[in-house]
């Protein structure tokens, strides 16, 4: 433990921290070039909730799952919710997908086509009345519109066509719901994709209103980009509405949380606790694609990750570091917040999870669980959730 620092308040604040899993996650997914199928897979969106449930009851802290539609849709969406309330979680966001039908090659919501818009649109508002139906709170975007030539459409009469079906889509959203906005700097879109940047992506949701937020994929950005800084400035204007926490080496590689650079999930981490995160309303979703590894043993993994750069984050002694910066003291500054990543968290989250009733190692109690031996036994037939390639 760093000097200062209360294990007890530390251990609190972990106690409250919930991650949201991503349905899926659970299915076949992973790179552009290839699917590899694994035994076991669930089918249908019941047998993801109930993978979803294992995360949660061997971690204690991934009460929630992520929706996708078309890909988890249902006929009754109440009786989906009931299904995973029955399982000890709730459903979280609802995902809009207008990314995957051929009509959308020239865009969705900015398709120079108003008929192909229209489309678009009507899949958004869809989403909503799903929300509707199974509570969730939170609308998530992701648009992959976008040109890949100079001169191919209208920059700026995009972003109008964007603005005009965010505004039609966030009347729509009741009292207590969000719409998160999602940036990408590249992909599929080559030359200028239309929600490129958080700044983009803050200046939509600044015209439309407070329920209108950013969410930030760690993922998304250029090589050496500061994310922290970004999520330090969208705290500061009260406009991060979540994380899709993932990984990347080269580009959108959706890898395990914190596996490519647990340093910069740290400091993102320190951000979110300087900047009063933890107790707010920001939604903490995974966003992962597990093409190589097994499914439910890598989310687990995720979510002890971020797990351990919180509890790093939580370490760091505000006031030796507060002092340190008054002073002009470089050194001692940076040393304040290297001594709390160094620091080894495992025994403090071991007891966290034991004094929750909870096996010390997710991971262990999830092998000798014999919940993967089951589930490669039943789910034989049928048609494994995923989404091709």
């Amino acid at each position: 433990m760093t000097a200062g620092t209360s294990k007890d308040a530390v251990k609190a604040a972990l106690t409250t921290q919930a991650l949201e899993t991503p349905s899926w996650a659970y299915g076949n997914s992973g790179t552009r070039f290839k699917v590899f199928a694994q035994p076991g897979v669930p089918r249908t969106t019941r047998e993801k909730l109930d993978d979803a449930a294992r995360v949660h009851a061997h971690t204690g802290v991934a009460p929630t799952v992520a929706l996708h539609i078309p890909w988890d849709k249902v006929d009754d969406y109440a009786a989906l919710a009931a299904y995973a309330a029955e399982r000890g979680l709730t459903l979280g966001a609802i995902n809009a997908n207008v990314f995957q039908d051929d009509d959308y090659k020239l865009g969705s919501v900015t398709n120079p086509d108003p008929a192909v818009r229209r489309k678009a649109l009507d899949h958004l508002l869809e989403c909503v009345d799903i929300m509707d139906a199974t509570g969730s709170r939170d609308l998530k975007l992701w648009f992959s519109d976008g040109t890949s030539y100079p001169g191919q459409d209208d920059i700026r009469a995009r972003q109008d066509r964007l603005a005009e079906a965010l505004r039609t889509v966030y009347e729509r959203l009741g009292d207590d719901q969000r719409m998160l906005v999602e940036y990408k700097l590249f992909e599929p879109a080559f030359y200028a994709t239309d929600i490129p940047d958080w700044g983009t992506a803050y200046a939509h949701c600044l015209k439309l209103g407070p329920k209108a937020q950013v969410v930030v994929d760690t993922g998304h950005h250029a090589p050496g980009t500061n994310i922290e800084f970004i999520v330090a400035t969208l705290l500061r204007e009260d406009r991060l509405g979540g994380f899709d926490f993932n990984s990347r080496f080269y580009a959108d590689d959706d890898l395990m949380a914190g596996a490519a650079d647990p340093f910069q999930l740290f400091r993102i981490m320190y951000e979110v606790v300087r900047g009063g995160g933890l107790a707010g309303d920001i939604a903490f979703m995974l966003d992962q694609c597990h093409n190589i590894e097994a499914k439910i043993p890598a989310i687990i993994r995720s979510v002890m990750n971020v797990q351990e750069a919180t509890a790093k984050a939580l370490l760091v002694d505000a006031d030796v570091l507060a002092e340190a910066q008054r002073n002009g003291d470089v050194l001692a500054a940076n040393a304040a917040l290297m001594d709390a990543y160094n620091t080894d968290v495992r025994p403090l989250l071991a007891e966290v999870r034991e004094d929750s009733g909870l096996d010390p190692d997710p991971i262990e109690a999830y092998h000798r669980s014999g919940w993967q031996e089951q589930i490669v036994k039943d789910r034989v037939g049928g048609e494994q959730a995923g989404w091709g390639a």
